[in-house]
């Protein structure tokens, strides 16, 4: 992001990123599936004949919970007829007329559909039997306007198996910290035009990072549910909590309106024209090598604010974005964290021991999350700070074309458009190598994939791919991973290497129209 604040300093007030909307979600893991949940009632001993009474008083004793909620916090419990009218809407319209600043807000509920389980004649087995089936149940909504948090709200099915959602936001949190800490700032909807301390304000903001959140969601879910209290006579565990969506947003507060006015058209033109799949599977850290086989786009959208890229790669998406006039957004969103990998203790050949696997969606992998997240967003904002540069090729490309001298030994000048050299940056810049970096074989089986299973090939090539690496180490484009056999391409590679690739890919007629 560097290269990002250098060309437009003077433009900017500074950036602020973290956590914007968080949706939670609770499991009760034990009854969530069919094998389960059929223990459940067998160590109940209900028989699948009194399965309808069974979950029915479950379900009565949770809206009765709800009323008495209600009741005693003086607030509303209010049936909606359709499942489509703005529950935030609702809640707003009362927090408004009734002048409430914190506490329960209202009770909503309303009929949706729902996934649970129901029981059914086999007339083959001429018995009933238990079946997984989607139906639809009464939803109550929670909306409350925390100390801390803000407005917010819970969503807990009263059917079983009875999860239960928390939609909270970043953002509504950051203000209240700022309000008990007497930072000014100015605030429009959810976004921050001013903020006095903007340092402090970030450390802030990255707490929810580190927040014990388990232990948050849990307190929240006993005191709605009354089967999760400690001595709830079903015996169920906990809620498994998880985070379900995520977006991490990145603000760069600009000085004025007109500042972000007059370079906005450019970012917009550049995302479109300039990014490829290749490039927004990059920002993600995904591999774009031929294991992939997703869909990655790219696509626009007008809204009132303004206009709006958006880059997907399969359920994950990043997106670019005017807020408020004077403020650049560029966030990503993760609605499925399996396509990324986090280092934790797994099992090999009955082994324990760290490995690289697919994330989890638990709430003991935000870390990592915020990681990718971050990363992404710094990746899009480092490819912006290009726009509007006037500098020409020559200025990158002639200093890399002449042979230089390093400790005391001399290596020869680069030819960043001969083809050879253009299929050794090509494999360079995969996506493949962009969080771990690449090794010395890595390289081989791109670039010379024929040396094969034979040793001396092998051995010949693989010296000519450490003569090639040493050569751009000495130009400064690749790095050593300190005590490692991997390499990385510096900011310098990154910005030599794409040009030059670019570059040999320019259709001729543009040049001479």
């Amino acid at each position: 992001m560097q290269r990002f604040i250098a060309r437009y300093g003077d433009r900017i007030i500074g950036v602020l990123s973290g956590f914007d909307r968080l949706l939670f979600r609770g499991t009760l893991r034990s009854i969530e599936y069919l094998g389960g949940f059929d223990k459940f009632l067998g160590a109940h001993g209900v028989l699948y004949k009194d399965f309808g009474a069974f979950v029915q008083r479950l379900s009565d004793r949770i809206k009765d919970h709800a009323r008495e909620f209600a009741a005693k916090q003086g607030r509303p419990l209010i049936y909606l007829p359709s499942s489509s009218q703005s529950k935030e809407d609702v809640a707003r319209r009362i927090i408004k007329q009734d002048k409430i600043e914190h506490g329960l807000v209202c009770v909503l509920s309303c009929v949706e559909p729902c996934m649970s389980f129901t029981v059914r004649r086999n007339r083959e087995r001429k018995q009933l039997q238990l079946v997984p089936a989607h139906r639809k149940c009464l939803f109550l909504y929670f909306y409350f306007v925390d100390r801390e948090f803000g407005l917010m709200h819970v969503r807990l099915q009263t059917w079983l198996p009875m999860p239960i959602q928390v939609c909270l936001n970043g953002r509504e949190y950051l203000g209240r910290r700022l309000d008990r800490a007497g930072i000014g700032y100015e605030k429009h909807d959810n976004c921050f035009t001013r903020i006095d301390d903007l340092p402090r304000a970030q450390q802030m903001l990255a707490d929810l990072e580190q927040r014990d959140w388990g232990a948050f969601l849990s307190a929240l879910a006993r005191r709605l549910n009354p089967w999760m209290s400690r001595r709830n006579p079903l015996a169920l565990r906990g809620y498994y909590w998880t985070l379900r969506e995520s977006e991490y947003a990145s603000h760069v507060i600009f000085t004025s309106s007109e500042a972000l006015r007059e370079v906005y058209p450019a970012f917009v033109r550049h995302a479109i024209q300039d990014f490829t799949c290749r490039d927004v599977m990059r920002f993600l850290g995904r591999r774009t090598n031929s294991r992939f086989n997703g869909e990655a786009s790219t696509n626009i959208r007008h809204r009132t604010e303004g206009v709006r890229i958006k880059h997907g790669v399969e359920e994950n998406s990043i997106k670019m974005y005017a807020k408020q006039g004077s403020v650049l957004r560029v966030e990503t969103t993760i609605n499925n964290p399996r396509r990324f990998k986090v280092r934790r203790q797994a099992t090999r050949n009955g082994r324990r021991c760290a490995a690289w696997i697919p994330m989890r969606k638990s709430i003991a992998d935000i870390c990592r999350r915020v990681e990718i997240c971050r990363a992404a967003n710094e990746r899009y904002f480092e490819a912006l700070g290009v726009v509007g540069e006037s500098s020409p090729t020559r200025h990158l490309l002639d200093p890399v074309s002449r042979r230089i001298i390093r400790g005391g030994r001399g290596y020869r000048a680069l030819r960043p458009i001969e083809a050879d050299e253009a299929k050794l940056f090509a494999a360079l810049l995969e996506g493949t190598f962009l969080l771990q970096g690449f090794r010395n074989k890595d390289v081989r089986r791109r670039i010379l994939p024929q040396s094969g299973s034979d040793p001396h090939a092998r051995k010949r090539t693989s010296g000519r791919v450490t003569r090639l690496l040493r050569l751009l180490r000495a130009h400064g484009l690749i790095r050593k991973v300190t005590g490692t056999f991997y390499y990385r391409v510096t900011a310098k590679g990154h910005h030599i290497m794409t040009t030059a690739l670019k570059l040999r890919e320019l259709d001729i007629t543009a040049l001479t129209a």
